[in-house]
């Protein structure tokens, strides 16, 4: 007699297998995409912070540019009498009453009699890209967070450089915090102690003038203290990121220092 062979059984998963493997499926796609998350978040922090670099990076590179090809060309360039708008009678220009004979003082932090040059307000003199002598206005206005740049050719004699400039400026570099509102500043403080020194804005421009004893601060030069006489510019630039970082809510600053240096004579 032939014994009939019965099939051995197949062995398969057991719902709590099945259910295991599930779990520890959703476990290990749940850990994938938080760190996709993390990432994209952290690429996006990072992208912020270079854009606002990159961006005060080329302002900053601008504006020490024009200060070093500033004051040019002098009075002297030119034989007997020369229109005022076609040479630099100082490499930086100045307001009230722009004149050589009348050159107001430089100050900080509010004092001088200059409503330009000041902390936040700078005006280049002088042919600084080959198509004649121009007033180039840098400013951060009172409240504003937008520096603004504008381009003029110089005005005739009497001509007030402020006044010429005024309707020529543009934004040109956002999110400028140098003149933050003082309940800003101590939220910056908290986050970044060093970027605002005593708590207080902190002057986008100062001055160095050339005096019989050296170069100084312009506020300290005494009888030198004149816009004809600034020899170098230091720029402190600081930028805040448009958003909040990503990942921990907290802002981000980015502050760039810099120095334009006339190198033409002021004559």
């Amino acid at each position: 007699m032939t014994r009939l062979r019965t099939p051995k059984k197949q062995a398969g998963f057991t719902l709590m297998e099945l259910m295991v493997s599930v779990a520890i499926f959703m476990l290990i796609c749940g850990a994938i995409f938080e760190l996709m998350g993390t990432t994209q978040n952290r690429f996006r922090t990072e992208s912020q912070v270079l854009s606002a670099f990159e961006e005060a990076r080329l302002g900053l590179d601008q504006i020490v540019r024009d200060v070093n090809d500033s004051g040019y060309p002098p009075q002297n360039h030119f034989s007997g009498a020369a229109a005022a708008s076609t040479y630099a009678a100082s490499p930086i220009a100045w307001s009230p009453s722009y004149a050589p004979a009348t050159p107001c003082l430089i100050g900080t932090a509010g004092g001088g009699t200059c409503a330009s040059p000041g902390d936040f307000d700078l005006i280049v003199e002088g042919d600084v890209d080959g198509t004649g002598v121009q007033w180039i206005r840098y400013q951060l206005p009172p409240g504003s967070t937008t520096l603004m740049r504008g381009a003029i050719p110089k005005g005739p004699a009497g001509t007030d450089p402020v006044t010429a400039t005024a309707g020529a400026m543009l934004p040109y570099v956002l999110n400028v915090m140098n003149n933050a509102p003082p309940a800003q500043i101590a939220q910056f403080q908290a986050a970044f102690p060093a970027v605002f020194p005593g708590g207080i804005p902190q002057p986008l421009f100062q001055f160095t003038c050339d005096t019989p004893t050296g170069p100084v601060l312009c506020q300290n030069a005494g009888g030198s203290n004149s816009p004809a006489n600034v020899r170098d510019v230091d720029i402190t630039l600081i930028v805040m990121t448009p958003q909040r970082d990503a990942q921990t809510n907290q802002i981000h600053l980015v502050e760039l220092n810099g120095r334009g240096h006339r190198v033409n004579p002021n004559k």
